[in-house]
């Protein structure tokens, strides 16, 4: 593994020392991936001694890898799987805050019955979030994309079904920017609108086989609509998804909003720094966030980019993305 410099007088040295030799082992990762992205992030270099790691550098880098391999070790004795990634998410969690306890987050599953798999948050953002969803009936989720807020909706949508505590699934989404004009698009409705209800698609398969998910979509058990088709409907014993809710207008918002019925819960979805609408137009979500933030039942959940579980690269995107904007 990489050196540090030996001229340095204010390198520390840490020894953190595992009892079980397998457990040990899938910590370092194979090839010990792990603790060579721990090594790069963080700075230090780590030397393996059977079950015995030295680590070298800083006192303050030090002390956040070894909270870290401890808890990332605890998570083993408890069955849970690590793979770099999660160190990545990890680091990440950490990094934000250092008394952060990683078990209530990575052990917090959200079952899928249908394809037996279980779906955990990977930053606290993400726990609250679904935290949130269980305590609350409308859950707004504003950031970024790639930072989880459709997937874990998704996830809490099928989940809730499966398990028979909703009746059926409604997803929505705003159509062809914010105004849904879709006559100009070819063919019937339905091909009109398919290409911007793609995404819900593709998540509600992932969650879902691909006949389970075509036999509740047709039996109306899920459904998949433009925004526009929530009018004059009152939604009960459903999960509701308004997924790039930045798209709506306000009155579509409202019209939205007030669909709610009886035993039913919504989770709106958006990114208020990637909205469509036409210049001067305002978005539902911003005027839903400022109006609505101070009524009880209602939770707003904000993500950042270091909520982002996709490509890293994502998050040096939205860094420059942001930077350009201020």
């Amino acid at each position: 593994m990489s050196q540090l410099p030996h001229n340095r007088e204010d390198v520390e040295i840490k020894r953190v020392t595992f009892d079980n030799n397998e457990l040990a082992r899938s910590l370092y990762g194979e090839r010990n991936v792990n603790l060579r992205l721990i090594e790069k992030t963080l700075g230090i270099t780590i030397n393996i001694r059977g079950n015995d790691l030295i680590l070298h550098g800083y006192l303050s880098e030090l002390d956040m890898a070894e909270n870290l391999l401890n808890q990332l070790y605890g998570l083993l004795r408890e069955g849970y799987p690590i793979y770099d990634r999660d160190v990545d998410y990890s680091l990440r969690i950490l990094a934000g805050n250092h008394k952060a306890e990683l078990k209530p987050i990575f052990l917090d599953r959200v079952y899928i019955p249908s394809k037996k798999r279980t779906i955990t948050p990977k930053s606290i953002n993400q726990k609250n979030y679904i935290d949130s969803i269980r305590k609350y009936d409308i859950v707004f989720g504003i950031g970024p994309a790639g930072t989880g807020k459709t997937y874990l909706a998704m996830a809490m949508a099928v989940s809730s079904l499966m398990k028979k505590e909703v009746n059926r699934v409604v997803l929505a989404r705003p159509a062809v920017e914010a105004g849904e004009k879709l006559g100009f698009l070819p063919g019937d409705l339905y091909e009109k609108v398919n290409p911007y209800l793609r995404p819900l698609y593709d998540a509600l398969h992932d969650m879902m086989d691909f006949e389970s998910a075509s036999r509740f979509i047709q039996t109306g058990i899920i459904e998949v609509a433009p925004l526009a088709f929530m009018r004059g409907r009152t939604l009960n014993d459903s999960f509701v998804i308004l997924d790039e809710a930045q798209n709506a207008t306000p009155e579509q918002m409202k019209m939205f909003l007030t669909r709610l019925g009886f035993s039913s819960k919504t989770v709106i979805t958006g990114d208020i720094t990637q909205t469509d609408l036409p210049e001067g137009k305002a978005s539902g979500l911003i005027q839903a966030r400022d109006i609505l933030a101070h009524i009880p039942g209602i939770k707003i959940v904000y993500f950042g980019r270091e909520d982002v579980v996709r490509h890293p690269l994502v998050q040096e995107i939205i860094d420059a993305y942001e930077g350009i904007e201020e």
